[in-house]
């Protein structure tokens, strides 16, 4: 009897999501791929990326570069993140993302918040985001494979990449406001947040974005995704799970540092 074949896609459970997620919400560039405008030929280009709210992929490109006039001409483009450590690159988490990119029209609420996030994660961006020839587009994904390392191959859906839901609109809202408050003033609760739930160093962090599942952090070109315990179920209990974290991350660390009682 002739051995059935192994199936060497794995069940997408809870783990390979956030996964999933992490790897989009801290790439900070990726390699996107395109049909060449007049041959149809795939092409592939490094573009600069942040999120949208929903955990979109978003960048900003200018409308001389050969992928632009491409995604004007044919949307179909896919995107791949995930950078390599040390070691065999083939070992380290990646995801290629089948999209669609869609053009992002400027003097819109929507325009006004990707920007703000783009240049949040991206602050250089600042020197060519108001030129003319300059737009966002958001690569609406619809689907992706996904390596978790190896013999860890997954296929998630939409709905498995990004967040969806009635909280959105009222993040965006209050966002920037509670990202210069933590920035501001609580610059040792955002390196607790890195060091105890991110497992990063250092205590150079910045928030860069928030949303109803975790938040974003920064350290130079090092960008972080930390997860809150729970999904929020409003804006209103940003300031609390805050608060709670970075408590529990002080006692986890006094733990850590105390001397051994004889």
């Amino acid at each position: 009897m002739e051995e059935k074949k192994k199936d060497i896609i794995r069940e997408t459970d809870a783990d390979a999501i956030r996964l999933a997620k992490t790897l989009m919400r801290s790439a900070r560039f990726g390699a996107l791929a395109f049909n060449e405008k007049g041959t149809g030929v795939p092409m592939i280009s490094r573009i600069g990326i942040a999120t949208d709210i929903d955990g979109t992929p978003v960048t900003l490109i200018s409308g001389l570069s050969a992928h632009t006039q491409a995604l004007e001409a044919d949307a179909r483009c896919a995107l791949l993140v995930g950078e390599p450590g040390k070691g065999d690159a083939m070992a380290h988490p990646r995801i290629s993302l089948v999209c669609r990119a869609r053009r992002i029209a400027r003097d819109t609420p929507e325009h006004e918040r990707i920007a703000r996030r783009y240049l949040n994660r991206n602050p250089k961006a600042k020197l060519y985001v108001g030129l003319g020839d300059f737009a966002f587009f958001r690569l609406e994904a619809e689907r992706a494979s996904m390596n978790g390392g190896f013999g860890k191959a997954y296929l998630l859906d939409r709905a498995e990449l990004v967040t969806e839901n009635a909280q959105n609109e009222e993040f965006a809202a209050r966002e920037q406001s509670a990202i210069d408050h933590m920035n501001e003033d609580h610059r040792d609760a955002i390196a607790i947040y890195a060091r105890h739930f991110g497992k990063a160093k250092g205590d150079d962090w910045v928030v860069t974005g928030f949303d109803a599942e975790g938040m974003d952090l920064a350290s130079g070109d090092q960008c972080l995704r930390v997860f809150f315990p729970q999904p929020l179920a409003s804006a209103q209990d940003l300031r609390l799970v805050l608060v709670e974290m970075a408590k529990a991350g002080r006692a986890a660390e006094a733990g850590q540092t105390s001397p051994e009682r004889s």
